[in-house]
């Protein structure tokens, strides 16, 4: 197991050196016969050293940052992305600095020729070579034999594991309430364990078991364990202390979020009005409704505002009065809206939240009143999630997906809550350039689900 561990990370290391290779060999080739003879003095021995050995840092930092090096962690369209995404933004960065190398405006679309040229090759190669390699990955390193050791609420998350056999493997299950030597020499016979929703002080023994036969654990962490996470060690006395401090963002770093709120939102209404037209005449022209939809939502505090949207289904889609989540293949979604939500088109409106205040860019996922109050009525802590205002993006809608229960909602949105800071922010803001094009984020309820329950 030990031994097998080391294998993967050599494997992992020579996978990624190959694709860096691969696409900065792509750019040395255009750097060369393009780029560097446009400019007035052409780069020598050790500037050609310099420019393209930070061309190299940097696509190396943005794929690995949206998770391209992640080869056997992450299915391999997640990766494939990811690592698209990574050189999108890495050349970019550079058409950016090639430009103010020259220092003439008129090189610009050349320059742009140039860099979208080599992002087509570098992402065509790329993605070819992290597929194959990504398949040998799989028959070389088999999942993961686990065992699941379940506590007493029923989950899905065993089958989440199976639907992930190229990675793990369910092989055995056994109940929490057996006792601790019967769960020691099971353990034995598996590579891994999965300690599923199992009480705390049987977790404990379990944990120090697995620890000592140096086994790979898994565990599904508590809201008590995620708001631990974010403590600090003190040495006051000679008894080791935790401290909580339970205050998100100190005043100057809500200021500095409200300001970078206020001219990012106004920043992106201007630039994306051309396309926010385009949708309102698609919702319009298809069925002469309403374009905007207004719903009331929380936010900080448990204050409630009107969301602002593009209407992606039926008018009075609840003419029933009961609010309900949209579902896998729900009817009362338009062909027009199924399109814009699968974009995140439908948000765009919400430019306008921020601007006034309702929201920030990056925050909890502001729920309606009528279901999180049914959430609130199984799981109180769910109340946690309003320490911080509202989100356009967040922690939940990047991790998880829009029909993750209100439990592992709730989980996700407090490891946000309990870490948030300006880098962080900054972080999920990049991230979710990601999740656009992961389809799995957007997956509805189940036919007959009305909200997320656990």
């Amino acid at each position: 197991m030990k031994h097998m561990k080391t294998y993967k990370n050599w494997y992992r290391f020579l996978a990624n050196s190959i694709l860096v290779m691969t696409a900065l060999l792509v750019y040395i080739y255009v750097w060369f016969k393009y780029l560097n003879v446009m400019l007035d003095k052409a780069y020598l021995m050790k500037g050609n050293f310099m420019v393209l050995g930070i061309y190299a840092l940097i696509i190396t930092y943005f794929i690995s940052f949206f998770g391209g090096f992640k080869i056997g962690v992450n299915k391999k369209s997640n990766v494939i992305i990811s690592q698209i995404i990574g050189l999108l933004i890495s050349n970019g960065i550079y058409l950016i600095v090639t430009v103010m190398m020259a220092g003439y405006m008129s090189y610009i679309p050349k320059f742009m020729s140039y860099y979208g040229g080599t992002f087509l090759v570098q992402a065509i190669l790329v993605s070819i070579e992290s597929y194959i390699l990504m398949t040998l990955f799989y028959k070389v390193f088999p999942p993961y034999k686990i065992l699941n050791i379940r506590g007493n609420h029923e989950n899905s998350l065993a089958d989440k594991f199976a639907a992930r056999n190229d990675k793990y493997n369910i092989a055995g299950e056994i109940s929490y309430n057996v006792d601790i030597e019967t769960i020691s020499t099971a353990v034995d016979n598996y590579d891994a364990v999965l300690i599923n929703d199992v009480p705390s002080e049987t977790r404990n023994k379990i944990l120090k078991v697995c620890f000592a036969k140096g086994k790979r654990v898994y565990i599904t962490p508590k809201i008590s364990d995620i708001i631990m996470r974010s403590t600090d060690m003190l040495a006051v006395f000679d008894t080791p202390l935790v401290l909580a401090n339970n205050s998100p963002l100190s005043i100057a770093e809500r200021v500095i979020k409200r300001v970078f709120d206020i001219f990012f939102s106004a920043f992106c209404l201007i630039m994306l009005s051309p396309l926010m037209v385009l949708v309102s005449l698609a919702i319009f022209l298809y069925d002469r409704g309403p374009v905007f939809y207004r719903q009331t939502r929380y936010t900080k505090g448990g204050k409630t505002f009107k969301i602002l949207k593009f209407r992606s289904m039926i008018p009075n889609a609840e003419k029933d009065g009961v609010a309900r989540l949209a579902a896998d293949k729900d009817d009362r979604i338009t062909p027009v809206g199924r399109f814009i939500r699968a974009c995140r088109l439908d948000e765009l409106p919400q430019f306008f939240n921020i601007l006034a205040g309702d929201m920030s860019f990056v925050g909890p996922r502001p729920e309606r009143p009528e279901i999180a109050d049914e959430y609130v009525k199984e799981l109180p802590e769910f109340e946690f999630r309003l320490k911080v205002k509202a989100g356009l993006t967040g922690y939940a809608q990047i991790y998880g997906k829009y029909n993750t229960t209100s439990y592992d909602k709730l989980k996700l949105d407090m490891i946000y809550v309990e870490n948030c800071s300006l880098l962080m922010d900054l972080k999920l803001l990049l991230l979710t350039l990601k999740v656009i094009f992961i389809k799995e984020s957007t997956e509805g309820l189940d036919e007959g689900q009305i909200t997320a329950m656990k």
